[in-house]
């Protein structure tokens, strides 16, 4: 029985603090989750908006994605830019001027093009129809607001927060740090089916409310991998560096091509569901071409004209992880006030002036060939007489999870170093 094969495991996690701006200094940012809409709600009419709003999603990943690679060329990427905007695009619920605009224009929305009620009923609609239960792939989303007993929040930002983003709401002290951190990570570990545990190391006594975000995800190929096809390879990470990798392999029928434009092999793969996995394999010396030149507009083409061909892949096994400080990254992109003391978040509190003092947003990934379940199923391919291309992914290449029914690109990465965790 082969083992079908998967893209085993996606886990997001974080914790996003608000503390008074006389004492701030202690916490962390992640986002996503599942939303509730109305049941008069029309299929289509979710979709749509959706839509609407991916335009904007896409540009804030890939602009969010250059800031990663600019400091550092030497180190893996993996993050969750649907997740960070999900994040600050519900923190938003609770700021007011200057601080409100600064986070919706850093997450590349034009507030005089598109009203802001438009861009939180697209989010709402993203996140209910990722988390819809019959939904082939295993992708789960949640959002806790752990809130301080003393604290009292504005009605509104609650409501909001649980209408549009169905988060669920916790009363716990937090003068009690560590009843507080437990009450915290108990409800992450459950959340991501126990692979995200102890999340939360560090706590301020002054934090008023916690807002935690998790998304879990394992997905299996349409057309899996053979376990026993898998050998020891070399990866080149470098001109002078190679590091032995367990590479995956398969003769058949890929979606592969190489593109001139961005002078890179550029692979499709499905999942069973809606998403899809970009594998861009850069020509010697490409690499930074491939980052400043790829695009939504790019990746719509690609979608667009898919044709099979034959190939021998190699692609390989590997866990890589990213660990963020947005308060940097996010600062670049021009969403500076929230985390100042020019910082108005009036509409989560009015009792004392808040700042976000530190976000933080962590993914992980694996690439395994542990399905979800074992499967009988042979797939038998016609390939054609003439010798295929053998295309190995054997050194720094970017991929992409993208979410065909939501057009959201949902995770983004660089792989450097397979054997760096």
């Amino acid at each position: 029985m082969a083992s079908s094969s998967t893209w085993g495991l996606l886990l997001l996690a974080g914790l996003c603090c608000l503390v008074p701006i006389s004492l701030a200094e202690g916490l962390q940012g992640h986002a996503v989750q599942e939303t509730d809409v109305p049941r008069h709600d029309h299929e289509q009419h979710q979709e749509a908006a959706c839509h609407r709003i991916a335009p904007n999603l896409a540009d804030f990943a890939f602009s969010l994605y250059r800031q990663v690679a600019r400091q550092s060329n030497t180190s893996n990427i993996f993050l969750s830019p649907v997740s960070i905007a999900t994040a600050f695009a519900m923190l938003s619920l609770g700021t007011k001027g200057a601080t409100h605009a600064e986070i919706l224009e850093g997450l590349q929305f034009n507030l005089t093009e598109k009203a802001e009620a438009e861009i939180h009923e697209g989010f709402q609609h993203l996140l209910h129809t990722l988390n819809q239960p019959d939904n082939q792939l295993q992708l789960t989303t949640g959002n806790g607001l752990f809130v301080d007993k003393k604290a009292k929040l504005v009605p509104k930002f609650l409501e909001d927060v649980k209408n549009l983003y169905h988060s669920e709401a916790f009363s716990i002290n937090f003068r009690d740090t560590e009843e507080a951190k437990k009450c915290i990570n108990d409800y992450v570990e459950k959340g991501s089916q126990g692979k995200i545990v102890d999340l939360v190391d560090e706590l301020d006594k002054d934090t008023v409310f916690a807002l935690v975000n998790y998304i879990f995800f394992k997905g299996k190929w349409e057309k899996p991998f053979e376990v026993e096809q898998t050998t020891e390879e070399d990866f080149h990470v470098d001109e002078e560096t190679t590091v032995k990798v367990p590479m995956m392999n398969r003769l058949g029928m890929f979606d592969l091509h190489h593109c001139e434009k961005l002078s890179s092999w550029v692979l499709l793969m499905d999942y069973v569901g809606n998403a899809t996995a970009f594998f861009i394999l850069p020509d010697q010396g490409k690499l930074h071409q491939l980052e400043d030149m790829l695009t939504k507009e790019i990746l719509a083409k690609f979608l667009e004209k898919r044709y099979p061909s034959s190939a021998n892949l190699h692609l390989p096994k590997l866990t890589i992880s990213g660990t963020y400080d947005l308060k940097s990254l996010l600062g670049n992109l021009g969403i500076t006030k929230v985390f100042s003391d020019e910082a108005d978040l009036s509409g989560v509190t009015e009792e004392q002036p808040l700042k976000l003092s530190k976000a933080l947003h962590r993914a992980v990934l694996t690439i395994d060939e542990k399905g979800t379940e074992a499967t009988g199923a042979t797939i038998l391919e016609a390939i054609p007489m003439s010798i295929p291309p053998n295309v190995k992914f054997n050194k720094p290449f970017l991929f992409l999870i993208y979410d065909t029914k939501t057009k959201a690109v949902l995770f983004m990465g660089k792989v450097m170093n397979p054997t760096q965790k």
